[in-house]
């Protein structure tokens, strides 16, 4: 029941992306309803996820996390479409703002996707750890793209947050290798779960202390390049827990 309303809620959020893109191109009117469908749609489909993830019961709060973070990259994925169809809206065909409201939508659709295989996953107790780990590392490749953005973070850090921050890379670095060892399927979806959260907030440190007013051009450079590194490194550790 809980995977009929999601689908049919995500089919309707999927035309809803599409009038958002089109409607960059047309009256701030029908933009402005585009708007306003997805929200009320974004709306709906969270609350379907939310009584989907409630009804697997207590006794499974790790695979509960998951479906609940694949609703999280859906609203923030649309919340940024809406950003890039306002800064797109009027503009002409080459205008490098139409390049990034598609890029927006692509990543848009992918998460909808994304969201809906794991509510299929969730129902095959065989597969949810895989799954899980999929969506993660889709997940990370996405914060990556917006690290190595140009975009500056809206506050700044200490570099020791920074490096308190990746004590959380340590933890989930030893979580994985145990969960590649032991293949259960509930220690691989506490992976996957660890793992974003210590992959996104060791990203948003760096970034973040990067451009402290204190940090050379030098010295923000080579934070940006190692944070990338780490990065790229877990993701290959976290597909190799994938083949195992």
């Amino acid at each position: 029941c809980y995977r009929e309303n999601i689908l049919k809620t995500a089919k309707a959020l999927v035309e809803d992306t599409k009038l958002l893109v089109s409607g960059a191109a047309s009256s701030q009117d029908k933009l402005a309803q585009a708007a306003q469908s997805s929200a009320n749609t974004i709306t709906q489909l969270a609350e379907v996820v939310k009584l989907g993830a409630a009804s697997l019961g207590s006794d499974d709060p790790e695979t509960q996390v998951v479906l609940i973070n694949a609703i999280k990259d859906v609203a923030k994925a649309l919340s940024d479409l809406i950003g890039a169809t306002k800064g797109a809206a009027s503009k002409p065909a080459d205008d490098p703002s139409m390049y990034q409201l598609k890029g927006a939508a692509k990543v848009m659709v992918t998460n909808v996707t994304s969201l809906l295989k794991t509510v299929k996953a969730v129902e095959d107790e065989a597969t949810r750890g895989t799954r899980a780990l999929e969506a993660t590392i889709e997940y990370i490749k996405q914060e990556l793209t917006v690290f190595q953005s140009s975009e500056v973070p809206e506050r700044t850090s200490s570099p020791e947050e920074s490096i308190r921050m990746t004590k959380g890379i340590t933890m989930a670095t030893a979580k994985a290798v145990a969960a590649g060892n032991s293949c259960r399927q509930e220690d691989v979806i506490a992976t996957a779960n660890l793992s974003r959260k210590a992959v996104a907030d060791m990203l948003t440190a760096c970034k973040q202390a990067s451009h402290h007013p204190d940090v050379s051009e030098e010295v923000r450079e080579r934070a940006l390049r190692f944070g990338t590194e780490c990065t790229l490194g877990y993701l290959e550790l976290l597909e190799h827990v994938l083949l195992v």
